[in-house]
C-alpha cells in the first residue's frame, strides 16, 4: 500500500488557508494534520505563519476558524460578569439561549495585563463541547485568576437581543452593572 504523500511548506499552508476559508465550521488541527499527512505540531506552526501574514484565523475550543471580512454582526458589546467556575456553563447557556454568540473571555491580570481567550460559542452544543474540553483537559478558567471577575465580547443580530441577554444575567446575579 502506498504511503500518502505529505503536502510540503507553502503548498500545505495554501491548502490549509483554502480549507479554512471554505469552511463555515471550525476545523481541528488533528483533522488538518491527517489530511496533509503531517503532525499536529506542524499544523500549529503553519497556523502561526498564516497569522503572521495577517490571515484572520482564530483558534477556538472546536478548532481553527477563518474570520471572514463580511459584514460585522449587527450588534456587539463587552459585558462584565462575576461568578465562580461552577457557574460557567450556566452563564454560557443563558447567553446562547438568548441568541448571543460569546466571542471571548478577557481578564486584567496584575502582571500580564489583558489576557484574552477565544470562546466562540453560539449554541448549546458548542457550549457542551467547550465544557467537555475544559473538563477533559482539567484546564483552569481565566476568571480563576481574578476571583471570578471577567469580561466577554458578545454579539447578536440585534441590540435588543444583547439587552435581553444582559437582563437575564442581571436576574441571575452574574452581571456586573457598570452604570
Amino acid at each position: 500500500m502506498k504511503e500518502p504523500t505529505k503536502i510540503l511548506g507553502d503548498e500545505r499552508r495554501a491548502y490549509i488557508l483554502k480549507r479554512l476559508q471554505e469552511s463555515s465550521e471550525p476545523i481541528t488541527g488533528g483533522e488538518l494534520a491527517t489530511i496533509t499527512n503531517v503532525s499536529r505540531q506542524v499544523i500549529v506552526g503553519d497556523i502561526t505563519l498564516l497569522k503572521a501574514k495577517n490571515e484572520p484565523i482564530i483558534a477556538t475550543s472546536q478548532g481553527y476558524l477563518y474570520m471572514h471580512a463580511s459584514r460585522p454582526s449587527a450588534a456587539e458589546r463587552t459585558i462584565a460578569v462575576s461568578h465562580g467556575p461552577e457557574r460557567t456553563e450556566e452563564e454560557l447557556l443563558l447567553l446562547v439561549d438568548q441568541g448571543v454568540t460569546v466571542k471571548d473571555v478577557r481578564i486584567e491580570h496584575p502582571v500580564y495585563g489583558d489576557l484574552t481567550a477565544s470562546i466562540m460559542v453560539s449554541n448549546r452544543n458548542e457550549v457542551k463541547q467547550f465544557m467537555e474540553k475544559i473538563r477533559a483537559t482539567k484546564a483552569s478558567y481565566l476568571s480563576e485568576l481574578t476571583d471570578g471577575i471577567h469580561l466577554h465580547t458578545i454579539s447578536a443580530p440585534t441590540e435588543k437581543a444583547l439587552d435581553e441577554a444582559e437582563e437575564t444575567l442581571r436576574k441571575e446575579k452574574l452581571l456586573i452593572d457598570l452604570e
